[in-house]
């Protein structure tokens, strides 16, 4: 396969996957406490719900995968059906739902409830197409000494994503539930339109074939024991990138709600599109430098740029009550640290787990990443925001309803989580030195 064709399948399914991403993992929050007033807790329930479904899917259409030899019509067809999903969203609506309600409240439980079940559907076609079929394609089409700066490219689409849609997001009333419409049938034909697209850029790896174990042998082929002892360093990274997602769900999941409502920066956008954009280019060069200093040494400068963006973002209002510019630009300096840290984190995890893989079998294994990077995170993180966000300040919105009001305690939250990765990773360090010397 041509390197220009690769790359450009690469970046195409890369980004608009995760625009699609970034519209569940950051929006669909917004969208139900815009639109129904919903709680932590039931914004921790979507994200529980999600990366459960996640992993399930995951784990097995992966395994299918691999049993079958073949991705691109997973890729392809599972975008395609993901498009679908998103698209049905759109008729999520109070104004369809009061009907068939006794109150106002409850129409708001009934949409609030059926975005966490279209959400798990949804998930079911993404994990399919991206998650399991995509990450396994995208394995089989590297080695180490290109993972790098594939991972570079792959690792900084999610900020790209997050620029496109905040861009996009711009011209919208997010208070309106039109704009809400809009916005599933744009994102949801974009999907469609990259799955089709990819019948004719998608080739089929060569080292990919045929598997003659059973599915459920192939799924779980990376929870046996003997693999594990095989394939230590492998598990050893997925132990670590646990960790690091969870930091990251701790405060990923409020994190708009908490600009826009508790800092009260409605141009939120403006300010974060011009950190997504420096972030995104720390993180393609900082993959070519993963190619040179291999994964293991390039770990440490994303962990401290993560940590130092979440006492910019703490300690700046939550501390010293600054207003105005004395306000954003700090909050501005923070969330290019943590963006930084966090994608370039993400290239470097990726990376090794990527190394570790045994060949023509990625496909079982992207149930493991899944647990790692969705399932543990996706349950853990947000339950740590939704407890130390339990007695937050609340506002009395215009029907009488309340809503919570995020405080600045989630970065203190996953700034500790990250010191408990970073103490792992040091011990780890100086282990392998200690067996290196042995």
């Amino acid at each position: 396969m041509k390197k220009s064709k690769f790359f450009t399948a690469l970046i195409l399914f890369s980004l608009v996957g995760q625009i699609a991403w970034v519209v569940e993992n950051m929006y669909f929050n917004v969208f139900i406490y815009k639109m129904f007033n919903a709680s932590a807790a039931d914004i921790s329930l979507m994200v529980e719900a999600s990366a459960v479904a996640a992993t399930l899917t995951t784990i097995f259409i992966g395994a299918l995968s691999d049993r079958l030899g073949k991705r691109k019509i997973f890729m392809c067809l599972g975008y395609i059906l993901w498009g679908v999903s998103i698209l049905a969203f759109a008729f999520i609506r109070l104004d369809l739902i009061s009907p068939f309600a006794a109150s106002a409240a409850g129409a708001a439980s009934i949409a609030i409830t059926a975005v966490i079940i279209l959400d798990c559907v949804m998930t079911f076609f993404g994990s399919s197409a991206n998650d399991a079929a995509y990450n396994a394609w995208l394995t089989d089409m590297t080695d180490s000494g290109s993972r790098g700066r594939a991972e570079g490219i792959n690792s900084m689409m999610p900020l790209v994503a997050i620029l496109v849609v905040f861009g996009g997001f711009m011209g919208f009333d997010l208070d309106k539930a039109e704009s809400w419409t809009a916005i599933y049938v744009i994102i949801g034909a974009a999907v469609i339109v990259i799955g089709a697209l990819g019948f004719l850029i998608v080739e089929e790896p060569a080292s990919v074939k045929r598997d003659e174990l059973g599915l459920f042998a192939v799924a779980f082929y990376g929870f046996r024991p003997s693999v594990i002892r095989e394939r230590k360093e492998l598990y050893f990274t997925l132990a670590g990138f646990i960790i690091f997602g969870i930091s990251i769900q701790v405060f990923m999941p409020y994190l708009i709600i908490y600009y826009e409502k508790t800092l009260g920066m409605s141009d939120y956008v403006l300010i974060m599109a011009p950190a997504i954009i420096c972030a995104a280019a720390v993180t393609f060069f900082y993959g070519r430098a993963i190619d040179r200093m291999g994964p293991e040494r390039a770990l440490l400068p994303p962990l401290a740029m993560l940590a130092a963006g979440y006492v910019l973002l703490f300690t700046f209002p939550g501390l010293f009550k600054t207003e105005g510019f004395a306000m954003k630009l700090p909050v501005f300096i923070g969330s290019l640290l943590m963006m930084s840290g966090y994608l370039t984190g993400m290239a470097v995890f990726g990376t090794k787990i990527r190394n570790e893989t045994p060949e023509a079998m990625a496909g079982r294994f992207q149930g493991l990443r899944i647990i790692a990077q969705v399932l543990i995170p996706g349950v853990v993180g947000p339950a740590i925001g939704a407890a130390v966000l339990k007695n937050a300040p609340t506002v009395t919105n215009g029907d009488g309803t309340t809503s919570f009001l995020p405080s600045n305690a989630i970065f203190m939250a996953a700034l500790i989580v990250l010191a408990v990765l970073g103490a792992a990773y040091l011990i780890y360090r100086i282990a392998r030195k200690k067996h290196e010397k042995a």
